[in-house]
This record gives structure tokens, C-alpha cells and sequence, in this order.
């Protein structure tokens, strides 16, 4: 069977260990990796043992694997980050259960006096239309101002109790039950492709909360640098694309003419991008709009 070495992207290299900036006192930092493009190619390929030898049929597959929802060769990449970040921030994340974590401990060590304070144009009063986020204009700058400051002095309370018990020989695990979700914790985090696009899918949404979309923007930074095709066919099939429901198929019929497309040359659909194969998918798709 033939063996692929796996060749870092020059940018890799240059990334790995460097510290993205989140928020006011947070980060993200990749801390190691094992695969690439290559990988998910190999993995791809083993049933019948033949590797591609050109970069363009590396990239046909890859788009092909992620545009039929093949999960598998994009399972043999992993990576594993340092991250620094508020607690709350931490909680919603901690939702993914595909990866392997391992948090800072407020039983063994002393938290840090380290806490979230969001920046002046994101305090904005509760969403009208959206009972779980924040409208779109932000408080008055005066306004902003005296919440911010009511937050920093809570927190600060809030520690110097924290500081309090702990110089009485209070347990650890007990001084800490106080303490504010906008306290920072850090934490390291493995995870294999498939699952991170899964996360940065629903993370990098405009209806994601603002502070966990920020880390989303840093990690989507990083997986671009290390599987650059992967994360292009990403962006082309996940996360730029859309579900359409039976009732909207059933509207759309309504609205479209079914021979439409067939006036359509292939050279117009490849203007947008379409390769050959994904121009007969498309016709297919489009085909079984009108006939299902």
C-alpha cells in the first residue's frame, strides 16, 4: 500500500504554539496536531491502496467526501488546543461532547483574578424577536459605561470574598462557589475534524452568542492553515449552504419553472464554481425538485 508522509502546510509551523487573542483576556493556542490534507486522502483511499498524485485530484476528493457527507477520512485529522476562557463561554461550549478535555481545577489550584468584561458596544439590551440573545443596538455610551462598571465591581466583591475565605482555611472547593461565570478558566481540547466542523458549523452562526462566535472565528483561522482544501469544502458545503424543508421544496416548485435549467449551459454553471461532477449533481438535485 502506498504511504503518505504528511507534509505541513508552510503556515503550520509558523502557528502551532502561537496565541490568538479572544475577548478581553482570553486565547486560543494549538497546541499540536496529527494529520492534514493528506490524511483525509489516505484514510479515503485505503480500501483499494492507490494515492493521488496530483494536488487538484487531492482536492476533487476531499469536496467530494464533504459534499456526500463521508464523515470518516475527515475523523483520522485531530487537533488539540489551549484555550483560555470565560466560564460561561466554557459551559455552552461544553455542550460538544466529541472531544477530550481537560480544565484548569478551582478544587486543586487558586483561580486567577482574571474576569469577562464585555466591551462597551456589546451591551445591548434583550433581542425583541430572539429570547436567548441580545438586540442589535447597543445602551447609550453612558449607560454602557455604568453597567460595565457594575459588573467590574461585582466581581471584584466577589474575589476579594473569594481571597477572604481562603485565608480563613476554607476548602478550596468550597471558597470558589461564588465566584462569577465571567471568571476565566482554561482548559486543553482534542478533537478530531469531522466533530470540529460540527462545532465551528453551529459556532460560527450569526445566531451564535457573540463571545463563543469570537473563539469560533480563531479556531476556523487555524483548521483553514492545517487542512486548507478541508476547510474550503467546508465553507462551500456546511457552512455556507442551507436545508431546505419538504414544505419549502414544495414552494420553491411553485415558483420555478422545471425546464429552466435545462436551458442553462454548463459553461454559465461553471462560471459559479461548479465542477463537471457537481454540475450533473445539480442538474439531479434540481430534477428530483420537480419529480419526487
Amino acid at each position: 500500500m502506498e504511504q503518505h508522509e504528511q507534509q505541513s502546510p508552510p503556515s503550520v509551523d509558523s502557528i502551532k504554539g502561537m496565541r490568538i487573542d479572544c475577548l478581553d483576556k482570553g486565547f486560543v493556542r494549538l497546541v499540536d496536531y496529527m494529520g492534514d490534507d493528506s490524511a483525509i486522502v489516505q484514510a479515503a483511499r485505503v480500501s483499494y491502496g492507490a494515492g493521488t498524485k496530483r494536488v487538484h485530484e487531492d482536492r476533487g476528493l476531499i469536496r467530494y467526501l464533504m459534499r456526500h457527507a463521508h464523515t470518516t477520512p475527515f475523523e483520522m485529522v485531530e487537533l488539540k488546543f489551549h484555550v483560555k476562557l470565560p466560564i460561561f463561554v466554557a459551559r455552552q461550549w461544553i455542550r460538544h461532547r466529541t472531544a477530550n478535555v481537560n480544565e484548569y481545577s478551582g478544587r486543586y489550584s487558586v483561580m486567577s483574578d482574571e474576569f469577562y468584561v464585555p466591551e462597551a458596544e456589546q451591551i445591548r439590551p434583550q433581542s425583541r424577536s430572539n429570547r436567548q440573545g441580545r438586540g442589535e443596538e447597543a445602551f447609550p455610551a453612558e449607560s454602557a459605561e455604568r453597567i460595565r462598571t457594575s459588573l467590574q465591581d461585582f466581581q471584584r466583591r466577589s474575589y476579594d470574598q473569594y481571597e477572604e475565605l481562603l485565608e480563613q482555611d476554607l476548602a478550596r472547593e468550597l471558597a470558589r462557589i461564588n465566584l462569577p461565570l465571567s471568571m476565566y478558566t482554561e482548559w486543553y481540547w482534542k478533537i478530531d475534524l469531522h466533530n470540529l466542523f460540527h462545532f465551528l458549523r453551529l459556532r460560527l452562526d450569526d445566531h451564535a452568542q457573540h463571545e463563543i462566535r469570537v473563539y469560533g472565528d480563531a479556531m476556523a483561522e487555524i483548521v483553514r492553515q492545517v487542512t486548507p482544501m478541508a476547510y474550503e469544502a467546508f465553507e462551500d458545503y456546511r457552512l455556507n449552504s442551507m436545508f431546505l424543508s419538504g414544505a419549502e421544496q414544495k414552494a420553491l416548485r411553485g415558483m420555478l419553472n422545471a425546464d429552466a435549467l435545462d436551458s442553462v449551459e454548463d459553461e454559465s454553471l461553471r462560471e459559479h464554481g461548479l465542477s463537471k461532477r457537481e454540475i450533473r449533481e445539480f442538474r439531479a438535485k434540481f430534477k428530483r425538485l420537480f419529480h419526487d
